[in-house]
């Protein structure tokens, strides 16, 4: 006899998916018009595709689409630290620091600027903490999950 835990559906992250609200749907909407959302993912996946062109540049390749996935859509998602994985360990401690030192201070500081333009007006708060979560992102992207 199966017990409960034989019988569960397996799951590729602890961690649920956000639900899709209005006011997010608006957001994204409003972020790839008028917050530089669409540029900004097209040159994250344009990267990505670049970088996956070599052996050694797959790994960064799968960061940059990630990253490319969120600076799409990033609201009603969230980021959080994942578990196990190639970007969980020693591993991905080093792959981590390679990208802070080659790219990932570059996409912060843009990241940065974009989020002080946003922030001028009240109105543009929202993208303005959408582009801080992107820096953030863009620093250390290995061993992140956006759920």
């Amino acid at each position: 006899m199966k017990t409960n835990e034989e019988c569960a559906p397996v799951t590729t992250s602890p961690y649920s998916a956000t639900r899709t609200t209005t006011t997010g749907t608006l957001g994204n909407v409003l972020w790839l018009l008028v917050a530089g959302g669409a540029p900004l993912a097209l040159g994250y996946a344009v990267a990505g595709l670049v970088l996956g062109l070599t052996i050694i540049g797959i790994p960064f390749a799968i960061a940059a689409m990630r990253l490319a996935v969120y600076a799409a859509l990033p609201f009603d998602r969230r980021v959080v630290d994942k578990p196990n994985g190639i970007g969980s360990g020693f591993l991905g401690f080093l792959f981590n620091l390679l990208w802070l030192l080659i790219a990932g201070w570059i996409l912060a500081i843009g990241h940065l600027l974009f989020a002080f333009g946003c922030a001028i007006t009240i109105v543009g708060l929202p993208f303005a903490w959408a582009h801080l979560k992107l820096a953030w992102l863009a620093l250390w992207p290995f061993g992140k999950e956006i759920v």
